[in-house]
């Protein structure tokens, strides 16, 4: 789901050019497999009713209400017999009720969020306000930064990594094997070369092979994407020691950039104790990236995008018909959503998304251990909301439960909205659908050393 394609030892010390389409090993073999377990999709056709306007309105009307009732059924999230969001960082614990009054505006923040243009229905004021909470929260002066609110956390990434581009067009993009598939798309989009980098069991970049590449490749310039939280296992890279690596091999602050996607823990890990770990201007990354419909929750996917000013001259250009400099990858972009993000910060704030924060890794410890109890491997990364466990074996508990799954993996996100009472529910039906997809004793539960670690895993030969 999130992986590079894993390329053997020696191919991986060597500069490569990405032409594949995906990250998990076995590419081709491996899509077809998932494909074929997908439900097939049915649309909502367009008719021509010929002028019947009953007809027509009964037609919209009764598509609307069996739409929204998939919408309630596939989003409940409280304690019951419907289908249980789990499985993907979405938070549900929000109510914008009070915004319905601005959909019938076609807010477009096109261009620049610090320069007016000549549309004049924009919210640039609220997507300030947000980018100015975000630059104060990631260390960096008013005066000192850009951004702006992106589609979500893939442009955000996009726009971060074609900056480190643009800034060294010969340069060597380093980027582990659990960055987020986000990357892959940026490496074929703007055909760029990369190096794998191997990882830690638990998901973190392995900091030995990363300076053991950078060594093979010191006279090209270092473009990094540091996971800050990898999509399945929560494992965070440790900012400064990336810094002191590429140092000790050889590369001076003016030829490396880092970009940092933290799109889940970017927005927690401030609120512990992980300052090695925090996105902070004051040491020397580039650009970040946090999703705004993740931990902050928001009905329009969107990404907050964080740069230093001083790059953007390398992407800004004079887009006379509309006014505004325009230095987004987009262009024309949502402008509800700056007014969400904005309403939720001011209704929450520093208080709110702390107590969440403590609520979310409580919870997560909780189902840990639970799991542990239950004889199923299981892992949790410190400082993490992502609870790692074996695949389950049933496609239809998967699709219940809106699991996320990698191979022999799962995981569970412990967002706002995921209340214990949830959680006991769950670990009934996984524990007794367990019964039942290995009561034949030749049929074992898969062995995740190697995903999670011995210590994690309650297969036949490391449990105790």
């Amino acid at each position: 789901m999130n992986n590079f394609d894993p390329a053997n030892t020696a191919q991986s010390l060597a500069v490569v050019e990405f032409s594949t389409t995906g990250f998990a090993e076995g590419v081709n073999s491996k899509r077809q497999k998932i494909l074929s377990k997908n439900l097939e999709l049915k649309s909502f056709a367009i008719k021509d009713f010929e002028g019947n306007k009953d007809d027509q309105e009964d037609y919209i009307a009764n598509t609307m209400a069996t739409y929204k009732k998939n919408l309630t059924d596939r989003s409940e999230h409280q304690l019951g017999t419907k289908a249980d969001n789990i499985g993907y960082p979405c938070n549900l614990e929000y109510d914008y009720k009070n915004l319905n009054q601005l959909l019938c505006f076609p807010i477009n923040n096109i261009g620049d969020p610090f320069t007016d243009g000549n549309f004049g229905i924009h919210s640039r004021p609220f997507e300030v306000g947000v980018l100015d909470w975000f630059a104060e929260f990631m260390k960096i002066e008013k005066n000192e930064y850009w951004g702006y609110v992106t589609s979500g956390g893939t442009e955000a990434n996009h726009h971060g990594i074609l900056t480190g581009r643009k800034m060294f067009p010969n340069g060597i993009l380093y980027a582990s094997k659990e960055s987020h598939y986000s990357v892959a798309k940026a490496i074929d989009m703007f055909s760029m070369k990369w190096v794998q980098v191997e990882t830690q069991v638990s998901g973190e970049i392995d900091y030995h092979d990363f300076k053991t590449k950078l060594l093979a490749n010191k006279e090209f310039p270092a473009i990094v994407v540091a996971n800050i939280g990898t999509t399945m296992k929560g494992a965070v890279d440790d900012i400064d020691l990336i810094i002191q690596t590429l140092k000790e091999s050889g590369f001076s602050q003016n030829r490396f950039y880092i970009h940092c996607d933290g799109a889940l823990s970017g927005i927690i890990l401030p609120f512990m104790t992980c300052e090695e770990k925090v996105i902070s201007f004051k040491k020397p990354i580039g650009s970040a990236s946090i999703s705004g419909h993740k931990f902050i929750g928001c009905p329009i996917t969107c990404g907050i995008l964080i740069t230093r000013k001083d790059y953007i001259n390398f992407h800004s250009r004079n887009i006379e018909y509309i006014a505004p400099r325009d230095a987004t990858i987009m262009g024309s972009r949502n402008g509800h959503a700056p007014i969400f993000l904005w309403q939720a910060l001011n209704k929450g704030g520093y208080k709110w998304i702390q107590k969440q924060v403590e609520e979310c890794l409580k919870n997560a410890r909780y189902l840990k251990e639970c799991l542990s109890k239950a004889r199923i491997s299981a892992m949790l990364n410190e400082g993490s909301i992502i609870v790692v466990l074996e695949r389950p074996k049933d496609e239809e508990f998967i699709r219940k439960w809106q699991l996320a799954c990698q191979g022999n993996i799962s995981h569970v996100l412990l967002m706002p909205h995921v209340s214990v009472e949830m959680l006991n529910t769950f670990l009934d039906e996984l524990i007794a659908k367990r019964l039942t997809w290995y009561k034949d004793e030749s049929i074992l539960p898969p062995c995740l050393e190697v995903d999670i670690g011995k210590e994690n895993c309650a297969c036949a030969l490391h449990k105790c």
